[in-house]
């Protein structure tokens, strides 16, 4: 429900969309079907609050012809109605809101002096570092409320479809609560810091605090622009893989500044900050930046032009709202009906092995929070075999810039298997069914290691050839793929553990990027490091002589991660049959 999940996320960066939206979620008592029906004024208020939302928002108004409009006010108020009613009586949330309002306090208070300082700081210097940091800004509050769909019910538009508003006063209500939270006034406090940064005279002042709420306001319009009009798109499957996979893009490109430094590309930081400023100065952000430091006619019509810029956009959101409001929902069409007998089903014996290793194949391609996991894996050892061999003159050439980028792949793949059993949730009851023995269980985990490998194994030779490559011997990547085959083993056996002694549950949702459920954060955190401080301890013995240069010990590698995979699983299955109740009580908490 989405009242449940404001308080805690719907209050950062995701917060753009935080507040009323829940509401709609929460009261569901409009009878109106889309945002354009017929309806009087009176109609709103009276369906809104005299249903549902009396308790949540204190508006008492009935319906008739006597009662108030909605205003914005009413919308702010009923966000921080369900926030105060979300934190009553869940000390874990209270905590957590108490942790996000300090956060947030820490960063105005160092963002809005790191502005200030700048006046110290030469004008067109100050003016490029005003530039990156307000695009920087937008940016965010265009990306981070995409990672919080689906785990933020308010950013989904489609929870609005029977709040009994007009389009442009649902819009008016919703930018309203928008701005309203800790993180947008921390962002607004941030901003407010460049006119003390760069501000000259009293028309820098009054021009740079026009210039300063319409570069916030872009922000917030810009922010609810994209959800809206993707609103459709990532409640699909095929949209939150794409969601998925774009995001790890964009973490993996954040790494670009620190491979163009190992590669000596550094320069002049002073030339390099004023490249990125001249490029961004004719954007919005740059207009923004400079209409505080110029405060003259040409700041002026900047500030005309990100007023008109603003009201665009508004005007946009208005009519994806309205669009979004009227669509039908893609993500509840049927789907095409496939071959149900999986491909390494064919190659193994009917029977409990080859049903659980296709359906965790099944996992990994259909559900984005698999995908992720996959894919952020193999980049993230793609980017460190490329960041460790191209690390400038001091590097060293070597068999470890080849075998330690696999075994960290390996490694990473492995923490995958430290919650097997979470991706089933309730449904592992039925296990109850047909496990009657330990040997059942061991066989379960049996299937699930072996979806894992036939993934893995391939990747990672892929990837032990590549960093051989680039660590300029291609003969290093068979010790490489040798020891990360064992390092895998060794994963997947300590994960067996982990599953059976940690298990945590993973919420059906749908944003890719879901972690555990509410209360068991610790539990999913203890569970992982775990499960990679045990894998790298009982590794040392074959990879560390590998790293050291002992190639020779690879040939045991293989074996040594195989045994200890079985003797992983043989405890895990013992105790997985005797602690079954628990586990299946603690896969199974409502997320």
């Amino acid at each position: 429900m989405a009242g449940r999940d404001l308080g805690v996320s719907g209050d950062g960066p995701t917060g753009p969309a935080a507040g009323p939206d829940t509401a709609a979620a929460g009261s569901g008592t409009a009878a109106a079907t889309g945002p354009d029906a017929a309806r009087a004024p009176a109609t709103g208020p009276g369906a809104a609050a005299g249903s549902g939302a009396a308790t949540g928002s204190g508006v008492t108004t009935a319906a008739g012809p006597g009662a108030v409009p909605v205003g914005p006010a009413v919308f702010a108020r009923l966000k921080l109605r369900l926030i105060a009613g979300n934190l009553r009586g869940d000390t874990t949330r209270l905590l957590g809101f108490i942790f996000t309002l300090l956060a947030a306090l820490v960063v105005a208070a160092l963002g809005f002096s790191a502005m200030a300082m700048l006046r110290s700081a030469p004008p067109q210097i100050a003016a490029d570092a005003v530039t990156v940091l307000f695009t920087m800004l937008l940016v965010g509050w265009v990306v981070v409320p995409l990672l919080a769909f689906g785990l933020d019910d308010t950013l989904d538009p489609s929870r609005l479809a029977l709040f009994p508003l007009t389009t442009g006063r649902l819009a008016a209500g919703m930018f309203t609560a928008s701005v309203t939270g800790v993180w947008p006034a921390a962002t607004l406090f941030v901003t407010f810091g460049a006119i003390a940064g760069l501000a000259a005279g009293a028309g820098g002042v009054l021009l740079g605090t026009l210039a300063v709420l319409l570069q916030f306001a872009l922000c917030i319009v810009t922010s609810r622009l994209v959800t809206t009009s993707l609103s459709g798109v990532l409640r699909t499957r095929r949209g939150r893989d794409v969601l998925a996979v774009s995001v790890v893009f964009f973490i993996l490109a954040a790494q670009l500044p620190n491979l163009l430094l190992n590669q000596g590309f550094s320069g002049n930081p002073r030339e390099m900050l004023h490249g990125i400023a001249s490029v961004l100065r004719w954007t919005p952000p740059g207009m923004a930046a400079h209409a505080v430091a110029d405060g003259g006619p040409a700041a002026l019509a900047e500030v005309a032009f990100l007023a008109l810029l603003t009201a665009g956009l508004g005007f946009l959101w208005i009519a994806a709202l309205r669009r979004a409001m009227v669509t039908t929902d893609a993500s509840t069409e049927g789907a095409s009906v496939r071959n149900s007998r999986g491909l390494l089903a064919r190659f193994l014996p009917d029977g409990p092995l080859a049903a659980v290793a296709t359906k965790e194949l099944r996992y990994a391609r259909r559900d984005p929070r698999g995908r992720v996991g996959w894919f952020a894996a193999l980049a993230v050892t793609g980017v460190m075999a490329f960041s460790l061999n191209n690390g400038g003159e001091g590097a060293t050439p070597g068999p470890a810039l080849a075998i330690g980028p696999a075994c960290l792949g390996a490694l990473m793949i492995g923490l995958q298997s430290c919650n097997s059993f979470g991706i089933d949730g309730r449904s592992l009851w039925m296990n109850s069914m047909v496990y009657g023995t330990a040997r059942d269980w061991r066989t379960d985990l049996a299937g699930r290691h072996l979806a894992v490998a036939v993934i893995a194994v391939p990747a990672l030779a892929v990837l032990a050839v590549v960093a051989g490559f680039l660590a300029g011997d291609p003969l290093w990547a068979v010790p490489a793929v040798l020891t990360a085959w064992g390092v895998l083993g060794v994963g997947l056996g300590v994960g067996a553990l982990s599953s059976v002694l940690l298990p945590y549950t993973v919420p059906e949702r749908l944003n890719a990027f879901t972690g555990a459920a509410p209360g068991q954060g610790g539990i999913a955190f203890a569970g992982s490091f775990a499960t990679m401080i045990g894998t790298a301890l009982l590794a040392l013995p074959v990879a560390l002589p590998v790293l050291l240069g002992v190639t020779w010990v690879c040939a045991v590698a293989v074996p040594y991660g195989v045994l200890v995979a079985a003797v992983g699983r043989r405890i895990a299955g013992n105790l997985g049959f005797a602690r079954y109740p628990e586990i299946l009580g603690s896969i199974s908490q409502p997320g």
